[in-house]
């Protein structure tokens, strides 16, 4: 093995390790400069990555994302089971309400769907993971206490971008119980989300929200804010 051989195994391992740890959606600009590796460098593991299927492209062709073989190399991943009680709960209020319906978990800093709706797929959890400041889920972990995010990429033209803003934001879904994103994760979506705590722990435990079009979910009303808040209420025993 020559001088360089370990050198590329390690930068190539480091860029699988970033790619994991960013979620889907990572870029090549981000990643040579997080790993501090040459920009072609960056790309050249990049592409011999994605031709052997450990890492593949986003639909979009501006990110890359895990690929087949390396979750192969885990094993299947175990889908968090949503207690049947508690997916009664959502249940009802998804024939009550004309949205998307998404109950939410959270573990170690990242978000993941206990309970999506079937009929309106939410975002990848992956990508509301990595950019939290931009989703109404992100914000409810990050009012509670969730380290800030370092940068904050402008997704849309509705994207808070500055830590004075985020700042002003959590400070607001504190004081108000609720979060909400509007076209700043995706220019044709808006969300609502509740959080629901913990009755062992008192913790942010789940999250319950609802999404849709921008128009018809520009001006939620409080009968919608109260029946969300209800349901968190219903679900706060029912959650670990």
């Amino acid at each position: 093995m020559s001088g360089r051989q370990p050198r590329a195994i390690r930068n190539t391992l480091a860029v699988l390790q970033h790619v994991a740890a960013a979620g889907p959606g990572v870029t090549a600009k981000e990643i040579s400069t997080e790993l501090r590796l040459a920009s072609a460098t960056t790309y050249r593991l990049l592409n011999l990555l994605v031709e052997e299927e450990y890492l593949v492209r986003m639909p979009d062709l501006r990110g890359f994302a895990l690929g087949r073989n390396v979750v192969g190399l885990a094993g299947p991943r175990p889908v968090p089971a949503v207690p049947a009680a508690a997916h009664a709960v959502v249940s009802r209020l998804r024939g009550h309400i004309r949205f998307g319906v998404h109950l939410a978990g959270y573990a170690d800093g990242h978000i993941y769907f206990t309970d999506p709706d079937p009929d309106h797929p939410p975002t990848d959890a992956g990508v509301l993971t990595r950019h939290p400041h931009a989703s109404a889920l992100g914000k409810l972990l990050l009012a509670e206490g969730q380290e800030l995010p370092a940068h904050l990429p402008a997704l849309t033209r509705h994207t808070l971008t500055t830590p004075a803003s985020l700042a002003a934001e959590l400070d607001r879904v504190r004081a108000e119980g609720i979060a909400e994103q509007r076209c700043e994760l995706d220019p044709h979506h808006a969300c609502l989300a509740v959080p629901v705590h913990s009755a062992a722990t008192g913790r942010l435990a789940a999250a319950l929200a609802v999404c849709g079009t921008p128009d018809r979910l520009g001006d939620p009303g409080t009968a919608l804010v109260d029946r969300l808040r209800q349901c968190a209420k219903e679900l706060t025993s029912l959650v670990v």
